[in-house]
This record gives C-alpha cells, structure tokens and sequence, in this order.
C-alpha cells in the first residue's frame, strides 16, 4: 500500500514555499500528483537533477496558460481529477480561466483548493506578503522574543507551513471525506492568517483569561518561567528544561542536587528572575554532553537543543528512523504514522514537464495531439 490517499487524483499548479509543502504532505500518504510547471521553468537541457524530497511524490508537466489550449489541458486533466490546487493572488486563477467555477463545471465532485496569505477577501487579500507578514498581525509575532527586546521572525514556521500549507492539506482531506458522501465537490479557502489564528487559538483564550499578558518574555511560555525556559551550558550549547508539573520539578532539582527550601518560590513569578539566575549558573557548571548524561531520557523533562545536523544523528531519532537517507540527502519520513497504510516516500521529477508526455497520454491525450500542442508552445 502506498498510503491512504492511493487513489487520489491531484493537479497542482505549482507556486512558492507553502503550496508545495501542503502538497508533499498529501503525497506522502499516497496521492498522485501533477504538479503543472510553467515553460520557463524547464531546463533547456533537461539534465536530470539531484532527488529532492521537497518535490517528492509528483510527476511534473509544463504548460503555458497564458496560451488557450494550454488552459485547455489543464481543465482535461481537472475533469479527470479528485483535487485542484492553487496559490494564486485572489481573482488571478479565474483571469487565467481555471478559476473554480470553469474547473467544478467540467468535474462538479472535484475539491478545489485555494492558498492564499491574507485568504480571498478582505482589504489586504491583493496585497503582496510573506508568512512574517500573515504571522504579525495575528498576535503571535508580537508575542515571542526576549523580555526587553523586538519580535523576532519564526522561520517561516507558522505562516507558510503549518497556517499555510498543512492547512490546506488537512481542509483538503475534510472535503474529500464530505465529497465521497455527497458526491460533490467544494472550494478549501486556505489563508495563512487564518491557519495562524486557528494555532495560537489557546493563547487568546489563555489572554482573555489573564493566563497571558501582552508583555514579552513575562509568561509561562515564552521564556519568562524558568522552569521552561532555555539554558546555556559550559560549552556555549544549550539546554531546554520545561518541568511544569510539581513532580517532575522535584526529579529535577533532585538531579541538580538542589533543594526547594534553599531556591527563590517558583510559584511567585516576582522571584521568577532570581530563580531563573540560580538555574543559568547551575546549567554553566557542565557542558550539554554531561547534563545529557544526567537528565536525559527521565522525567525531568529535559532536551539537549540541537541544530539541524546534529538532529539527525540523535538517537531517538534515529532509532524511531525520523529521517531518512536517500543518497546523501537526508529527509524526513512520512508522517503522522498509520498502522495499517503508512505514507511512502516517492521519487521528485526529473526536471520541471519532464513527465509532459506520459502524463498527457495517460489522460487520453493522442500523440498527434501533444505534438500539436507542442509545435503551438502550450506545452514543454
């Protein structure tokens, strides 16, 4: 089995960043993808390139839909398709004329999915941003940095992939789920802003509720308690400690060979600095690899922080075969993990419309067709 979306049929015309990831999560449980590519984005050699698991799982077609019978193949190969995909500015898709309402006229059970930063309305739904702009006015920038600093960007984390494209991918299994009893298709709108204000739902609530204040580095989770908080080591690492229960707070003092009655009250978030600076000069006393070997793996909860190359050598991640080796690339495995229909890692395309004619003649396209198509430059 390749998955639990085997079966699924998906056109994806390409875009940026977010679009891509919500598509290789969709691919990763077994959906066959074509993504369209434009026919600039064809390499002039067609030179075969490295395995890319950023684009693995999709066969890749070219066609220009800015030529009309370019348009045309696309809307045969959505007639023939469970889901759509796109991540044009509002209103560009319906220009090009593969807008919802032409795509759903040719396959009324298709699943339509539209991502979008600000989403397809609103007074900023044709501006220009990237995931720190649909982060930022949400709240959530606002909220993360050090106590007496700026905001600081969140790796394009929240907006573009989790706001973004793993929205799209869940709004698109949800439909697809509705569409099987149904029998007919929908719009998936899927605006980062929103996926972002979905995420950080628990710290309105949590604000509302004076759990959480609007001043940095001050609360339980952004860095203001210090027993979830991050410390450095005798070697310039670091250290994440996050003890919140009573219990396993005890287990780590116990471990630090530290007593309660002699530490600032953690209870008292006026004593959180003074205790936050005992604990800093404890975790400065050992390197990461020492405390590693004292608290890892108990209920102190504790992490060594890791950059990226040592993450993959870790291990527990390791042994649970987080990433995996395709050459010398390494990648991470499908997830979430299903018992019965795991997701399968799958090849990326050659190179952008490499897989143009065998894609088409699969959809009943004749070779006199594609040549035809081909001589008038609507397809790669």
């Amino acid at each position: 089995m390749k998955g639990p979306l085997q079966g699924i049929r998906i056109v994806e015309l390409a875009g940026m960043g977010a679009l891509p990831y919500g598509s290789l999560r969709l691919a990763d449980m077994g959906a066959e993808i074509v993504r369209v590519e434009r026919l600039n984005d064809v390499p002039a050699d067609r030179t075969p390139r490295p395995h890319n698991f950023w684009d693995r799982g999709r066969r890749s077609i070219a066609v220009d839909l800015k030529h009309r019978r370019g348009v045309e193949v696309v809307l045969r190969l959505a007639a023939k398709a469970d889901v759509f995909l796109e991540s044009f500015r509002p209103g560009v898709a319906e220009r090009l004329g593969v807008g919802p309402d032409v795509v759903m006229q040719r396959n009324p059970r298709i699943v339509y999915g539209r991502l979008t930063g600000w989403g397809q309305e609103g007074p900023l739904a044709a501006a220009a941003g990237h995931s720190l702009n649909y982060e930022a006015i949400t709240g959530i920038s606002h909220a993360i940095g050090p106590r007496d600093g700026a905001p600081v960007p969140l790796l394009q984390i929240l907006g573009d992939f989790a706001g973004g494209g793993l929205h799209l991918a869940y709004g698109v299994v949800c439909a697809l789920f509705e569409a099987q009893r149904s029998g007919r298709g929908q719009v998936v709108d899927a605006a980062m802003v929103d996926g972002v204000t979905a995420i950080v739902a628990t710290f309105y609530a949590m604000h509302r509720m004076g759990m959480h204040t609007d001043r940095r580095g001050t609360n339980l989770f952004d860095g203001g308690a210090p027993f979830y908080n991050i410390y450095e080591t005798a070697d310039g690492k670091y250290v994440s400690i996050a003890p919140i229960e009573p219990q396993f707070w005890a287990l780590l003092l116990e471990k630090l060979g530290l007593a309660a009655a002699d530490l600032p009250d953690r209870n008292d978030e006026a004593q959180w600095p003074a205790l936050r600076e005992r604990l800093a000069a404890v975790f400065r006393g050992k390197t990461r690899d020492e405390w590693c070997a004292t608290l890892e793996g108990s209920d102190a909860c504790f992490a060594p922080v890791l950059n990226f190359s040592e993450a993959l050598t870790h291990p527990h991640n390791v042994a649970r075969g987080v990433f995996l080796s395709t050459g010398d690339v390494p990648e991470p495995l499908p997830t979430p993990r299903l018992s019965r229909t795991p997701g399968q890692p799958d090849q990326s395309p050659a190179y952008p419309g490499a897989d143009t004619d065998a894609v088409l003649g699969e959809n009943d396209f004749t070779p006199e067709e594609i040549e035809s198509l081909r001589t008038e430059r609507a397809i790669a």
